[in-house]
């Protein structure tokens, strides 16, 4: 076992999207971590080609989930077509959410026959393992080699956690701890316990979304998030706020209800006007989920609870379901002047609801579009990030060209993913760091910063420490 385990990465090396690892703990004995779909600029080409599993995965004894967003699990209809029939680990919030996003992977990429769907979906079913959080579990058992994992709070979604994975060599007689952190969450995020070091690792794989950036603090980023509330009551227009349908659009809701609460309480009879409208179908799937796991909400959410409100069941929210409510819906807010909030995905505006919204409403400078998550490149999303305050811009959608007269803001605070800081702080806070760091899901300016950033920080506490980006 001189050159085990090994690392081998399937997605997620050049981008933020598709993020597919395998463990390979023996000659035998592998374990993919994740196997995401790839979006944005990472998908450009035959998207068929991409996504289809072309390594061998004879090996592949399960499938360990980190979290259920579609670039860490969409790819899963793939993989079980590729001949995977093994266990799918994950946390117990994970198993209640993973069939609803794969249910509508299947709708969206490959077929809406309800027969067919539901066929696939009892197969997954009878595959997933739910674990508890912070529990070992032997994963397998050979001559030569255990492999045991556990399950900590990763604070990105509800359920996602990071993967301890450790593996030990009979013949050897020793043990080597690997660490994926999948997509690990800033501090006080809304409803989630925030993520805490583990003890140590041998080796780490770890995400660098924002390696090279650092998140405002959760104060500023409420007070930015009610500017532009405020500035939709004041002028009678809309905010959009493309958010994926699960985490982001449960955790902005969290927030929503506290600020109309405070401005209710401070007598701001303005705020009782104020619509919030999620308009996704699969979001409110998905809330009514997180409603039944409150259970697993951090204790600030519980606090509010306990204190009779109700922070994803509010009075002025509002559930948009089908389509022709939706088209009517959009009509309605570009034509009057009811100041609201309308959460809808895809969280990247690359497809989905938000669109017609963003086409309706660009061009009205009354209205607000609210960017609360990461953008990746090849997206509307990110075209409309990156548009220069006060220009006269358009932008293309669906083939039209789209005035932009509206007001573009992002608040980094609310992304669902660790800054910088957080990130170094994560390895900072074990007590016995790796010797080796192994970067994906990032852009390439994100990982080689962040890299210098754990190279300068091993250097000031006088330790060796490897840091590699793979390819």
């Amino acid at each position: 076992m001189e050159n085990y385990p090994g690392f081998e990465h399937h997605g997620a090396t050049q981008g933020v999207t598709g993020s597919c690892h395998r463990y390979l703990a023996a000659p035998d004995l592998h374990f993919l971590i994740d196997c995401g779909l790839f979006q944005g600029r990472d998908a450009i080409g035959d998207t068929l080609d991409i996504h289809r599993i072309e390594f061998d995965i004879s090996a592949v004894r399960a499938l360990l989930v980190t979290h259920v967003h579609i670039d860490h699990i969409g790819r899963l209809p793939y993989l079980l077509a590729a001949g995977f029939n093994g266990p799918i680990y994950c946390s117990e919030p994970s198993a209640r959410l993973l069939p609803l996003v794969i249910e509508d992977a299947l709708k969206v990429g490959f077929t809406r026959d309800a027969a067919l769907i539901r066929r696939f979906l009892d197969t997954v079913d009878k595959q997933l393992v739910a674990l508890p959080y912070r529990q070992w579990h032997t994963v397998a058992e050979t001559d030569d080699a255990s492999v045991r994992i556990r399950l900590q709070r990763a604070g990105h979604i509800l359920g996602s956690a990071y993967i301890e994975i450790e593996s030990c060599y009979k013949a050897d007689d020793w043990r080597h701890r690997t660490v994926y952190s999948g997509d690990l969450g800033a501090p006080h995020a809304p409803l989630l316990h925030a993520p805490e070091s583990p003890e140590y690792a041998d080796t780490l794989v770890i995400e660098s979304t924002y390696g090279n950036r650092v998140h405002e603090n959760r104060e500023t980023r409420r007070q930015r998030l009610h500017s532009v509330l405020s500035h939709a009551l004041q002028n009678r227009g809309t905010v959009m706020i493309p958010a994926f349908s699960i985490g982001r659009t449960q955790e902005l809701l969290y927030e929503l209800e506290g600020l109309i609460y405070q401005g209710r309480h401070n007598g701001d009879s303005g705020w009782a006007d104020l619509q919030v409208i999620v308009d996704s179908p699969l979001a409110a799937r998905f809330t009514t989920v997180y409603r039944e796991l409150k259970p697993f909400w951090d204790d600030e959410a519980q606090d509010t609870l306990r204190a009779g409100r109700h922070p994803l069941d509010f009075d002025s929210l509002y559930t948009v379901d089908s389509h022709e409510e939706h088209l009517q819906t959009v009509a309605y807010l570009a034509k009057t002047r009811q100041p609201a909030v309308v959460i809808a995905a895809s969280g990247m505006a690359a497809g989905g609801r938000i669109v017609n919204y963003l086409k309706a409403m660009l061009p009205d400078p009354v209205h607000d579009v609210l960017f609360v998550g990461y953008q990746a490149r090849g997206t509307l999303g990110y075209q409309l990030q990156q548009l220069p305050a006060g220009s006269e811009a358009s932008v293309e959608i669906d083939g039209e060209r789209v005035k932009v007269a509206c007001p573009i803001t992002s608040i980094g605070g609310y992304s669902a993913h660790a800054d910088q800081q957080d990130l170094l702080n994560f390895v900072a806070g074990m007590q016995a760091w790796p010797q080796q760091i192994r970067l994906v899901h990032g852009e390439s300016r994100a990982r080689e910063t962040l890299k210098a950033a754990f190279q300068a920080m091993a250097a000031e506490a006088g330790r060796e420490l490897e840091v590699v980006v793979p390819t």
